[in-house]
């Protein structure tokens, strides 16, 4: 299988074919801005030190740690100055984990966020890191005659390694998960999330919390590597991309996730989930 060494190129593929791709990534590929994308992610940290911000969390990233982030999640990785950021990233295209899953064993259950608190990271020991890798590479090193057959066998053992892994841990969530190391910044996080589909704005946010925009902004942004604004848009994104999959008309979809302008829906969400909303309602809905 051939190995990515651009993260969108990667996804690109993945949603292309329906299927999954690996993306072996290093300090000179500059992380993608908060973004959200319609295949699940895995994401394996061969470096730590930096930090990733899923959904509303902060994790620490650690070497041998593995993430987990399902298509409806907003993700971002905070890089910190001089600090080498080497990962593997495996992007999946749901359908085809669907297809992989029997009745019994479901290979998408990691990425299900069925209660909260949840916990998107695990850590692995040094066995676990190591028979991650074997099979990871196991997967990119196939070739020839059968590939695509050892390929999927690789996949559905390194699917069940992963499930097995997270289930594991399940019980020690609050451990693993980084507080913000401002408390101000998690209570406007919770205040965007509860007010996200009313006209929220920088200043409403300031006003709120009795604070200057420009603090606000300053703080966030030095919390979790992102503007108000971009985190704001994605949660917007993600309600919207839920309601277009559930049947909503584009218009619905625009109302109800807090994007006032319609004509700014349609363009924001076209930038940031790579088609229209009435094409990725068309295809969730085929």
């Amino acid at each position: 299988m051939k190995e990515y060494t651009v993260c969108l190129d990667a996804i690109r593929e993945c949603l292309d074919h329906k299927r999954f791709t690996v993306a072996s990534l290093y300090k000179e590929q500059k992380t993608l801005d908060m973004h959200i994308h319609d295949c699940y992610e895995l994401y394996y940290a061969i470096s730590g030190g930096n930090q990733f911000f899923i959904a509303d969390q902060w994790y620490e990233i650690c070497r041998g740690d593995l993430f987990a982030i399902n298509h409806n999640e907003t993700h971002h990785v905070f890089e910190k100055m001089g600090i080498p950021h080497e990962r593997y990233v495996i992007s999946i295209h749901p359908d085809f984990l669907a297809a992989l899953s029997t009745g019994e064993t479901d290979l998408s259950k990691c990425f299900q966020r069925e209660g909260k608190p949840f916990c998107h990271k695990v850590s692995l020991d040094k066995e676990d890191q190591k028979q991650f890798l074997y099979l990871l590479h196991k997967i990119s090193a196939s070739e020839g005659y059968g590939a695509d057959i050892i390929e999927n066998i690789a996949f559905s053992e390194l699917m069940i390694l992963t499930n097995r892994l997270f289930l594991r841990q399940k019980d020690e969530i609050q451990e693993n998960r980084l507080r913000s190391y401002h408390p101000l910044v998690s209570e406007m996080i919770q205040y965007i999330n509860e007010n996200v589909t009313t006209p929220l704005t920088v200043n409403k946010i300031a006003d709120h919390f009795f604070l200057s925009e420009s603090y606000v902004c300053r703080m966030f942004k030095q919390c979790t590597g992102t503007t108000v604004n971009k985190y704001l848009t994605g949660r917007r994104i993600s309600i919207a991309k839920t309601l277009l999959a559930g049947g909503s008309s584009v218009l619905t979809a625009c109302e109800q996730s807090g994007f006032n302008d319609y004509s700014n829906f349609i363009k924001t969400f076209t930038k940031s989930v790579g088609v229209s909303p009435k094409r990725y309602s068309k295809f969730s809905n085929s």
